[in-house]
């Protein structure tokens, strides 16, 4: 099972750990774009502020974030699994996993990045600020430079099981399973079960239980259906659409009573 997760705007400190070292990230397929976001994220950020800010999107106070990306080559690294925090992270809850759950954690998920492309929880990066929707000068738009690289990389990293795609929409747009890895593809929204709606904060904290309670319970489902049989065990009420022709993913909503 190969897990895929958006990554969180708010970030852990990057600690005094070692610098980062771009050839040890998992997926070395993806070192070369790597090296082309970081050196120009780097560059405008050690440049003209406001316009660095203006790129990046940032607020005012928010103005850090920038002295920060200037000095990505010699800060501190964490595993990503204690950088990203926000909603989703905070209810995944990593650090409390049992032995067995953060092996399978090590294993199966894969954190989408403006800056990385994806990271394993386990790989060792510096905090940084720099979403998928960000349109650097040099190489335009990052959700269209992920593309190509990850079209060569992300099929052989899903191997022949199944792909749980929790990415929100900027994400999903650097890789997008095609072909018989779609058939395999399990997207999901959570919804308010009174409204039929979604409501960011719990969408996001209940995907972060659902990778908990999989990764907990030691569940491995093979495919999407099967995946359907794992979360209605573990209590959650779920409706599937599978797809209506070939290439396309299956399409889960997990509906939840109470907004929390």
């Amino acid at each position: 099972m190969l897990v895929l997760l958006p990554p969180s705007e708010g970030k852990a400190s990057s600690g005094r750990g070692a610098p980062l070292k771009l050839e040890s990230l998992s997926l070395p397929g993806l070192t070369e774009a790597r090296e082309a976001v970081l050196g120009e994220l780097v560059e405008l950020s050690a440049g003209d502020e406001e316009k660095a800010r203006e790129v990046l999107g940032l607020s005012e106070g928010l103005r850090g974030e920038i002295t920060k990306n200037a000095g990505l080559r010699t800060a501190g690294a964490r595993p990503a699994g204690e950088i990203y925090t926000g909603v989703l992270y905070d209810a995944l809850d990593l650090a409390s996993l049992d032995a067995a759950a953060k092996k399978r954690a090590a294993r199966s998920l894969l954190v989408f990045s403006g800056l990385w492309g994806a990271v394993r929880v386990t790989d060792r990066i510096p905090s940084y600020r720099c979403s998928m929707g960000v349109k650097l000068p040099g190489l335009g738009a990052l959700g269209a430079h992920w593309r190509a690289p990850m079209a060569s990389v992300l099929p052989e990293a899903a191997g022949d099981g199944l792909v749980l795609d929790l990415r929100s929409a900027a994400y999903a747009a650097a890789w997008k399973p095609k072909g018989e890895v779609a058939g395999r593809t399990a997207t999901v929204r959570v919804l308010h079960a009174p409204t039929r709606k979604v409501v960011s904060h719990f969408n996001k904290a209940t995907k972060g239980r659902i990778v908990r309670s999989l990764l907990s319970a030691g569940a491995a489902p093979k495919g999407p259906a099967l995946l359907v049989e794992a979360l209605r065990d573990l209590g959650y009420v779920v409706e599937a659409q599978a797809p209506v022709k070939a290439g396309q993913a299956w399409s889960l909503d997990v509906l939840v009573e109470e907004i929390h």
